[in-house]
């Protein structure tokens, strides 16, 4: 996956509360395995009409969120079912970043094994967010993981938490997998030394 690195972005609004999975990325479109190609999909019950064209009061529809990669939102995101898909669909597409204060657990997590932000701020800190992108449509955030901030044009600026061992991760773009290779001369000595101590289960 991509290394996260400090970006400025325009920050798209959904203002919704206990967003699911299931309309993340709904369940016909599970049948795929690999991670791209998805982003087409994500909140298709929500982005599209039954004709499939573009639905206009979608708010990720708005011309004036075009190319976001920051997406602020409400409560609980992430909720219901443990579909890595939702992750997969969202980073296809373009985001980033999401801005919430709390998401479910487990797309929580999923959304670092996919190179996904997800940050936490508090209530009065979501309204002041959520109260700028509304009167400037279009505005841009500035995200320093690095740093831990979110700064804004109108001089708000939020510190966030984040457990060292992931920032790190997302900063050098390890997923799970280049993760493990990291270690691949430890492993390669490990199964070296299997090879010998237990030769009679590789003849």
């Amino acid at each position: 996956m991509e290394a996260y690195v400090k970006h400025e972005s325009i920050a798209a609004l959904m203002d919704r509360n206990n967003v699911d999975t299931d309309q993340i990325i709904p369940k016909q479109f599970l049948k795929e395995v690999r991670r791209t190609g998805f982003g087409k999909d994500l909140f298709f019950d929500w982005r599209y009409l039954n004709d499939g064209s573009d639905n206009p009061d979608f708010e990720l529809n708005n011309p004036a969120f075009s190319g976001a990669k920051i997406l602020v939102t409400g409560d609980n995101f992430g909720c219901g079912s443990s579909r890595e898909h939702a992750p997969w669909a969202i980073e296809d597409y373009g985001i980033n970043t999401i801005i919430s204060t709390s998401y479910a657990d487990i797309f929580y997590n999923n959304c670092f094994k996919n190179g996904i932000l997800p940050i936490v701020v508090s209530k009065q800190e979501l309204d002041a967010l959520m109260e700028e992108i509304s009167n400037n449509l279009g505005v841009k955030f500035t995200v320093d993981l690095e740093n831990q901030i979110v700064k804004t044009p109108a001089g708000t600026i939020i510190n966030f938490e984040i457990d060292t061992f992931r920032k790190d991760a997302l900063l050098k773009g390890l997923d799970d997998i280049a993760l493990t290779l990291e270690h691949v001369n430890k492993i390669d000595a490990f199964e070296e030394k299997q090879k010998q101590q237990l030769h009679w289960l590789y003849n």
